[in-house]
């Protein structure tokens, strides 16, 4: 073992390359480099113009089992195997979402990879960055103090406001936040009204700017996005109170994906940061289409499970970009296949090959999803100190069995050379070009056939159920013309279903909509499932508690 170093303090170890020095090799030219101080800079949207003729690089899709409420380092191999490709002499580039401070402050800590496979500076990275985060905050408030304003100045269009589904935003989990009443304390200060607040990255700005291809798409979404509806129940739209421009002005900067690199110096972009069980889940469309013009291998993650990250990645992702990803890695780990296996999760640091066993039918059914779209896929079985050699051995033996491509990996431990493995076996199925893909749904299906398709092939549902609610929406979506687009499905993360509880691999169960939310900017339509919450709350225990800086302003305790 390198060392008994938190991740922080291995990453305030590293001695830095000079950003520029990251975008020479990468043949980026010096006025498309817009530099945050020595080690972070932003990109030029200029690049793809240029670069406009380059083939595209292949693009990796690292997705996982169902997580344990820690994670199961899904980032942390996404860095690693781009380290491990360099490492074998590809011109490879890492792209990430970037860090929301709700989990960093609450219960995951940091969020920029671990151990030797992180992405630097990850005291930037996790806290405020290039402000990309604020600007997506900025303009969704913005948006909704023009409603507000528009309301009180007249209503020139009649907005009902008892049906303003805008909400304001925070980058932080503040449950006492969810539902507020705004406008009081008299005429001066607008209509009273049921108000709430959603987390930045589940708003749908968040997933516009993701999306967007350039600056022109980014404005033609930020009008489409409807805000409210009319008291004869018309969408009324972003353009409608002619402020599209004006948010594109405060996003203009943003769009820009940002610049950093890895512990062992590979190129990362780091961009965007929708929640994968709330919204879409991956770093930006841009910051994909760049990477894939500048390097021969863009390795990217899609959050949480092939369930939630991927299914939306392959689904809403590669429709707007028009590409196809290459491979896909589904990253493993002992201790989440032993709380599939029934193991509490105090104990998952216990010795339990039975229950690895059992927790295997968890893995197997996120093969099963990713065999259906046609894609090569390996299954990544990343390493933790605590794993007993024959419990690793027990997941090796049987994808072996099953002809699953698998390989071990312990990238945070020994950086690029602990992915070495998993590199040989991704490069293999890349070249075997046995390449299917296709989606699971037509978009020229209804919304109630696609999530269907969704619940039974992703989720091993028997179906789904609607609430009154759900169907009263699913009618005036159809009827508002937006039943073509894609679903964009919110669910618990920690199971197949729409229940938490239910871990393993339920069978019998049902999906139930309970609401359903047109995100017509973002180009997919939100399913509300469960009790998923687009505002979380902070645990008992937040990791802010662990958080503090030194005299001399260096950070502590990120993770």
């Amino acid at each position: 073992m390198k060392s008994h170093l938190s991740d922080i303090e291995i990453a305030q170890k590293i001695k830095l390359k000079p950003i520029t020095e990251v975008a020479q090799q990468l043949s980026i030219d010096d006025d498309e480099l817009e530099c945050f101080g020595h080690t972070k800079a932003k990109i030029s949207l200029d690049i793809l113009e240029r670069l406009e003729d380059k083939p595209d690089g292949q693009v990796i899709l690292v997705t996982s089992i169902n997580p344990t409420p820690a994670g199961e380092g899904k980032s942390t191999v996404t860095v690693g195997l781009s380290q491990a490709l360099a490492k074998a002499g590809k011109k490879t580039i890492v792209a990430l979402r970037e860090p929301s401070l709700g989990p960093t402050m609450g219960m995951k800590g940091g969020a920029a990879g671990g151990g030797y496979s992180q992405v630097l500076p990850m005291e930037d990275i996790n806290l405020h960055f290039t402000g990309d985060m604020h600007a997506i905050t900025c303009a969704n408030n913005a948006l909704a103090a023009f409603i507000d304003n528009h309301i009180h100045q007249g209503n020139e269009l009649n907005i009902d406001i008892r049906r303003v589904v805008w909400k304001r935003t925070l980058d932080l989990n503040d449950r006492a936040l969810r539902e507020t009443v705004i406008g009081l304390g008299g005429k001066g200060n607008g209509f009273p009204r049921e108000d709430g607040f959603d987390i930045t990255v589940a708003s749908e700005i968040m997933a516009v700017l993701c999306l967007a291809s350039n600056l022109k798409d980014l404005k033609k979404r930020l009008a489409a996005m409807i805000v409210g509806f009319t008291v004869d129940q018309k969408p009324v739209t972003v353009e409608m109170l002619g402020v599209h421009g004006a948010l594109t002005l405060l996003l203009k900067d943003a769009l820009k994906p940002n610049l950093v690199q890895t512990v062992e110096g590979t190129p990362a972009l780091v961009h965007g940061g929708p929640f994968a069980n709330i919204a879409h889940g991956s770093n930006s469309l841009i910051a994909t289409k760049v990477a894939a013009k500048l390097a021969d291998f863009v390795v990217t993650e899609a959050g949480f499970g092939a369930d939630l990250g991927a299914e939306k990645f392959l689904h809403i992702k590669t429709r707007a970009g028009q590409f196809t990803p290459g491979a896909v890695v589904i990253v493993a780990t002992i201790r989440a296949l032993k709380m599939h296996g029934s193991v509490n999760i105090g104990d998952l640091k216990t010795k339990n090959i039975e229950a690895v066993k059992i927790g295997m039918a968890n893995l197997e059914k996120h093969i099963e999803t990713i065999i259906a779209f046609g894609l090569p896929y390996v299954v990544a079985l990343n390493r933790f100190v605590q794993d007993a050699d024959e419990e690793l051995e027990t997941v090796l033996d049987w994808c072996e069995e099953h002809s699953h491509p698998v390989a071990l990996c312990n990238v945070w431990e020994e950086g690029g050379k602990g992915g070495l493995a998993l590199a040989e076996k991704v490069i293999n199925v890349l070249e075997k070009k046995e390449n299917h893909f296709s989606y699971l749904y037509d978009l020229s299906d209804s919304i109630e056939e696609k999530l269907t398709k969704i619940s039974r092939t992703v989720y091993g549902a028997e179906g789904v159920k609607w609430t009154e609610k759900a169907k009263k929406q699913l009618i005036e979506l159809e009827k508002n013309g937006l039943g073509n687009l894609p679903v964009c499905v919110a669910k618990t993360q920690y199971s197949l279903s729409d229940d938490p509880e239910k871990i393993g691999r339920p069978k019998g169960f049902f999906i139930t909509v309970r609401e359903l939310k047109p995100s017509a900017g973002a180009g997919f339509i939100v399913a509300l499932t469960g009790s998923i919450l687009t505002m979380p709350g902070l645990p008992k225990q937040p990791a802010a508690l662990n958080m503090d800086v030194d005299e001399n302003g260096k950070a502590k305790g990120l993770f």
